[in-house]
């Protein structure tokens, strides 16, 4: 028999869905046939199962105060909360005020910090900038010397060249 290379893993492909198949529905399919085998069984002389059960019972029926939406005594015996609902309109409003206050207050307060943290991070670059700067005029001050010294150099290497041609000095 003369095997290609895919042929057997599509054949393992095939028994791998096959055995997937069985395992999900396998379980369903036994309980079913299971169910029909048992209903076969039973005689017809058993008498069907009375249930005593009671009547379902309504919302109001379980739990009356919770039907009843218009709670007029809400807080009466917490004195806190009596407290707290006896405050006048305007007391509440500036009592809100205030923490917006402190609330803002604490945010200013850690922006100030943040600002100032910010304010020394950028000195501490600028610093380092000009550090920077420095060492790169000091170097392109030393690159410039350099090239005039090999400028004059090199002339210097052209007229003893030339002095030795003219003295019979045939070169490399």
């Amino acid at each position: 028999m003369n095997w290609r290379p895919g042929t057997c893993l599509r054949c393992c492909l095939v028994i791998f869905a096959v055995v997937s198949a069985l395992c999900v529905s396998g379980p369903a399919l036994y309980f079913k046939l299971k169910k029909g085998l048992k209903l076969k069984g039973v005689s017809a002389s058993c008498a069907p199962c009375v249930c005593h059960c009671a009547p379902p019972q309504s919302l109001s029926q379980i739990a009356p105060g919770l039907a009843d939406l218009s709670v007029t005594d809400c807080g009466k015996d917490d004195p806190d909360l009596k407290e707290e609902m006896e405050k006048q309109f305007v007391d509440l409003l500036s009592e809100e005020l205030k923490l917006q206050e402190t609330v803002g207050e604490e945010h200013s307060h850690h922006m100030n910090i943040t600002l100032g943290e910010a304010k020394r991070l950028a000195s501490q670059y600028q610093r380092e900038a000009e550090k920077c700067n420095a060492a790169t005029e000091t170097c392109e001050g030393a690159r410039e010397r350099a090239q005039v010294l090999l400028t004059k150099e090199k002339k210097m290497t052209t007229l003893w060249e030339q002095r030795a041609r003219q003295l019979g000095w045939e070169g490399e």
